[in-house]
């Protein structure tokens, strides 16, 4: 960046546009919340993306003690959403799995999410989705990819 480069501009639209998106992530979210808590969905997303997790392993990343998660999963396993598993390769260990009903909970969100962003992008012209894709792109890339556990923060 040169000194006579303000970025300040570009600073304040992209926090305005991450509001924006903010604001249709919670929209994509609200219906699983009336079946789910938010810890709930934090865990349904974690286990789509990496499959089943040992309790442990699963309460590490998400950063709290087994005990207290162990909680969060009585209530995926009561309310249908996941299942205990044995580990077969240590039976002292337990496992646990999405279930089908689980995983579609998380898709419909992801899809939801996809429609609301894409409503959005249709009331934009041509040319400008254009530009924004090339945006999008190179801050992606100068951002780097979150890792999991950052976007496990907000349910992502």
């Amino acid at each position: 960046m040169s000194k006579g480069d303000d970025i300040r501009p570009a600073a304040d639209a992209t926090v305005t546009a991450s509001r924006a998106l903010l604001g249709i992530i919670a929209r994509s979210m609200l219906p699983a919340l009336e079946d789910v808590s938010l810890p709930q969905f934090r865990v349904l997303v974690l286990l789509s993306a990496a499959g089943p997790l040992r309790m442990g392993a699963l309460a590490e990343r998400l950063g709290v003690t087994v005990s207290t998660f162990s909680r969060t999963a009585d209530r995926l396993v009561a309310g249908g959403w996941a299942v205990r598993e044995d580990n077969p390769d240590n039976r002292r260990e337990v496992i646990l799995a999405p279930t089908e009903k689980g995983l579609g909970l998380v898709t419909s969100v992801t899809d939801h999410r996809r429609q609301l962003i894409e409503d959005v992008l249709g009331r934009m012209a041509p040319a400008e989705r254009g530009r924004l894709v090339d945006s999008l792109r190179a801050f992606t890339d100068a951002a780097g990819e979150p890792s999991v556990a950052e976007l496990l923060i907000l349910g992502l």
